[in-house]
């Protein structure tokens, strides 16, 4: 029987197998992929991760094979404008640094997160098994038992569900969630440009939506584009010439003449957030437990953020004795996570809703409260350090540079 058993090998699912098994050596992890074996080296798109997670990277000791990888964010800079304006004043800007030589995020290829992260587990003896999905969860008093798609059974003391948005080992036990639909799509693309960003990421505050790009390695720049959820699909139909085009509108042309690289998708955007986060003998991280509009960065983050609670949680179990799947042990883990990961999904509904907006009063109000905050350097570092994630007060150790 195994005491842990994670399904879904993306990155959230990966570290919280490698965060458990590196603190807890004596454990039996395993994890379970729906996807086949190689499908995650074809995911061309780059995540955002927080200065308190990579110290998590650290511990985990791979964040010296991911860095090379790893473009920093060393300034931000935020403005709010139509697309036609000939000119986009900028309203609020941040310096990229929370400590010395230490900014507050990375922009990091999710094959390097993804490709260091399996190097750990395999190091530690965790067995990732591929193209297996679940088809049958039930729990016994002691353990849970999961069936997969090819009939084999796997029995764990506890399941923990890191399988996605639309999770099925969510809705396997009976966990509902509260969901509704932006109308909304995020067009994510890689763009090479001539002249170098410094490590400057920029958020354009549109009527359609935010327009965020983040700077790569080697004079490129990942997108986050939104738009409303008909255009976002006409424009990723579209050639080359009229993707650019209008892609050059929102971009302009400071870095030099643009050129799309890899493929352009459109995923639509919502807000999803499941009714609970545990059952006895089972418990939802990352994207299965909570989806939020990526307007400020954190989806990834939040993820990360339950795994170093969870592995937190059941390291301390498991040295006290107690037994790591109890409903009881497994509360703590919901308690920590839950009013968080609402707060973030409400903040960012809010932030939607407010700059996704072209009404003038709304407009005129955000403007002028961007550039109060821009004028208050106590107040740019408490935000800056919020979404550094590392001036939060109930911080897991792992998000703090400490070892379970």
């Amino acid at each position: 029987m195994l005491d842990m058993l994670v399904v879904g090998a993306g990155y959230v699912g990966l570290s919280a197998a490698v965060a458990v098994k590196q603190a807890a050596p004596h454990l039996k992890v395993s994890v379970v992929e729906a996807a086949p074996e190689h499908a995650w080296k074809n995911d061309t798109r780059a995540s955002a991760v927080i200065a308190a997670a990579v110290k998590m990277l650290e511990i985990f000791g791979i964040w010296e094979e991911i860095e090379p990888e790893a473009q920093p964010i060393t300034k931000m800079i935020v403005t709010d404008s139509r697309t036609s304006d000939p000119v986009r004043p900028v309203f609020l800007t941040f310096d990229g640094e929370v400590a010395e030589g230490r900014p507050f995020a990375h922009m990091i290829p999710n094959v390097a997160m993804v490709a260091a992260l399996r190097g750990a587990c395999e190091r530690l003896g965790i067995d990732i098994r591929h193209g297996l999905g679940a088809t049958e969860l039930k729990t016994e008093d002691s353990h849970a038992t999961v069936m997969l798609s090819d009939g084999s059974i796997l029995e764990s003391r506890l399941v923990v569900a890191c399988d996605g948005l639309r999770s099925k080992l969510r809705d396997l036990a009976g966990i509902r969630t509260v969901t509704w639909d932006y109308g909304q799509s995020g067009i994510v693309a890689t763009v090479e440009h001539e002249r170098p960003h410094d490590g400057c990421a920029e958020e354009h505050f549109l009527p359609a939506g935010p327009f965020a790009i983040l700077p790569l390695k080697n004079n490129r720049s990942s997108l986050v584009w939104t738009e409303r959820t008909h255009d976002a699909d006409r424009l990723v139909a579209a050639d080359e010439l009229v993707f650019e085009e209008e892609l050059e509108r929102r971009f302009g042309h400071k870095l030099g003449a643009l050129k799309v690289i890899g493929d352009k998708r459109a995923f639509p955007l919502g807000l999803t957030l499941a009714r609970a986060f545990v059952a006895p003998r089972f418990a939802l991280a990352g994207d299965a437990a909570h989806g939020i509009h990526p307007i400020s960065g954190q989806g990834l983050n939040l993820g990360f953020k339950d795994v170093a609670a969870l592995a937190e949680t059941v390291v301390e179990a498991d040295r006290l004795g107690l037994d790591i799947g109890s409903i009881n042990i497994l509360e703590r883990y919901q308690t920590w996570r839950r009013f968080d990961t609402f707060r973030m999904g409400v903040t960012t509904d809010v932030l939607n809703r407010l700059f996704s907006n072209d009404a003038m009063p709304i407009r005129v109000a955000r403007d002028v409260g961007l550039g109060i905050v821009d004028r208050l350097p106590r107040l740019k570092s408490f935000f800056i350090g919020q979404a550094a994630g590392t001036t939060a007060k109930d911080n897991p150790r792992l998000l703090t540079g400490q070892t379970i």
